[in-house]
């Protein structure tokens, strides 16, 4: 039997639990948020797993700064458009699929997330351990979420006209590679 999307938060549900508590929060006030919205996204499209195009969807929502790193209006209402098109045509071969690549090694993924998601998240909290900040921020999985060119997130930003290399080095601070 494959893993199912962990359970929804009690506040997800229609309880309301206390100002800040929320099963999410072990990822940090900034990204809790991006993976509840996230989660939200798969169970409405009907999705087993969460995967890296949901997780690139809710931080686009959430995170000012994820969504400046991307560039213009223009780039940035593109990528969105093939996001929200997921649920009506662009991602439906995505469905009843385990997102891996096959690049990132078989972890013991976080249960409710494809393995490139699990990755992701793993490789934000380390970005953010490498820059000494407590807990990973939205520039931090953005980064992650397009390391590995075979991720729906990054494929996503592909499609929408943007390199993922360059979308990492803008996260990273550095110059943008030469197309």
């Amino acid at each position: 039997m494959q893993p199912r999307i962990p359970r929804q938060s009690a506040g997800e549900q229609g309880v309301r639990r206390p100002d800040g508590v929320d099963d999410d929060a072990r990822f940090g006030p900034e990204l809790a948020p991006v993976v509840s919205g996230a989660r939200r996204r798969a169970v409405r499209d009907g999705d087993r797993q969460i995967d890296t195009a949901h997780l690139l969807h809710s931080l686009l929502e959430h995170d000012p700064e994820a969504r400046a790193l991307l560039g213009d209006g223009p780039r940035l209402a593109r990528v969105l458009g093939y996001l929200v098109q997921r649920s009506i045509g662009y991602g439906l071969r995505w469905q009843a699929t385990v997102e891996d690549s096959g690049a990132v090694p078989v972890l013991t993924a976080a249960a409710g997330f494809s393995p490139l998601a699990a990755a992701a998240l793993d490789g934000a909290r380390d970005r953010a351990a490498r820059r000494g900040a407590p807990r990973p921020g939205g520039a931090d999985l953005l980064a992650a979420l397009v390391t590995d060119p075979g991720a729906r997130a990054a494929e996503v930003l592909t499609r929408a006209g943007l390199d993922p290399h360059t979308v990492l080095a803008r996260a990273d601070g550095r110059p943008e590679p030469l197309a």
